[in-house]
């Protein structure tokens, strides 16, 4: 692998250029998984410097990885390396709410105003309007808006300060009427965790969800803890220019500024202990499963759940995530069938496409034949 360092960059700023990375390093002879193998390849040649894939069944699981965790190192994605899951944290929330639903402590279709007065208000917002259940199925009309919330003096955020940024924002549509996907709900269902159960949200979802499941490598980080667990992938910002490819690290940023939608780091092995768990009724009751698992009218979007339908028959349920630095996607269906899959870059400049890609290697993992199990 050849690379070049630029000294006349900051020295909290590394950008290297790199040849085409190497694809070699899997965990299965190379003449199996091929398709799914293929559709790997093709994701990663349009996002980060590597990406890795867990999947399997009832029977086994098995991995692939191409390109590199690390651009200074050549290191595969293993299903055991940390990283930043983004708006996968959402499923963990919308768990954890609904767990409240099952002990009686919520009820989806009461106003949001019920629980926390006051704080859905203004600016053409009213929290009487606004039940919990279109907060978790993004049809609460609270817009997407990129955050610039207020800071803390030691520079971490509060979920309140997250919550005045989203509001600052004009609606979108009246509450019940549309869908917009918007990180804004699922900061104000944080502040509803914390509120009926008198923990920050991270504590609450920790001995709820990541402790009971036994996901040693999972962890809600608190405001102000920058750090990922090694082995980690890094992540990286960069741009692709013919055989160079020109990446900055930045695996290391502030993670209360996605906080209950976005702030948890996760493998691929957690990740898939977690979804198969949830759709196997072993975190929330059977009833709470249904509702959540079941889209509203106006996208393929339950309660901080999604529904792929797959080619294969049937269907699959689990939730993507972008953050500086990560884009990642994990799916299970009722019947064993697992895929969780991640690359390192989160591919802003065609996010759209990125995701496309993402979609088809976790489609082509769940759907092939098994073959070469490991």
């Amino acid at each position: 692998m050849t690379r070049i360092t630029r000294s006349w960059m900051s020295a909290s700023v590394v950008i290297a250029a790199v040849l085409a990375l190497p694809a070699q390093a899997q965990a299965v002879a190379d003449d199996d998984h091929a398709s799914t193998r293929a559709s790997l390849g093709a994701l990663q040649a349009i996002s980060g410097p590597g990406a890795g894939l867990y999947a399997g069944d009832g029977a086994g699981s098995w991995s692939l990885s191409v390109g590199t965790s690390d651009i200074f190192a050549n290191r595969p994605v293993q299903p055991t390396d940390h990283y930043r899951i983004g708006s996968q944290t959402k499923t963990f929330t919308a768990a954890a709410v609904l767990q409240l639903v099952d002990e009686g402590e919520i009820d989806l279709d009461t106003a949001i105003e019920r629980y926390l007065p006051g704080v859905v208000d203004g600016n053409g917002y009213d929290g009487n309007t606004i039940t919990v259940r279109q907060l978790l199925q993004h049809t609460s009309g609270i817009p997407t808006s990129d955050p610039h919330p207020q800071a803390s003096a030691d520079g971490t955020y509060t979920l309140a300060a997250l919550v005045r940024d989203g509001l600052s924002h004009s609606p979108a549509f009246p509450p019940g009427t549309s869908f917009q996907y918007s990180n804004t709900n699922f900061e104000i269902l944080g502040m509803l965790i914390e509120r009926l159960t008198g923990t920050p949200v991270s504590k609450a979802i920790t001995s709820r969800i990541i402790e009971p499941l036994a996901l040693t490598g999972t962890r809600f980080p608190e405001p102000g803890d920058r750090s990922i667990t090694t082995p980690l992938v890094h992540g990286y910002r960069g741009v692709r220019v013919g055989p160079f490819s020109y990446w900055q690290d930045i695996t290391t940023f502030e993670p209360s500024i996605f906080s209950s939608a976005g702030g948890m780091i996760s493998t691929e092995q957690d990740l898939t202990t977690f979804y198969q768990a949830l759709v196997d009724g072993r975190v929330i009751s059977r009833p709470a499963l249904n509702q959540m698992e079941t889209p509203s009218a106006y996208s393929s979007s339950g309660l901080g759940l999604d529904r792929l339908p797959l080619p294969c028959g049937g269907a699959a349920y689990g939730h993507n995530g972008g953050v500086p630095g990560y884009l990642s996607l994990s799916l299970a269906t009722p019947d064993g069938r697992h895929v969780s899959l991640m690359t390192n870059s989160e591919a802003s400049l065609d996010m759209a496409a990125a995701m496309a890609k993402m979609e088809a290697a976790a489609t082509s993992a769940l759907c092939e034949a098994p073959a070469g199990q490991a």
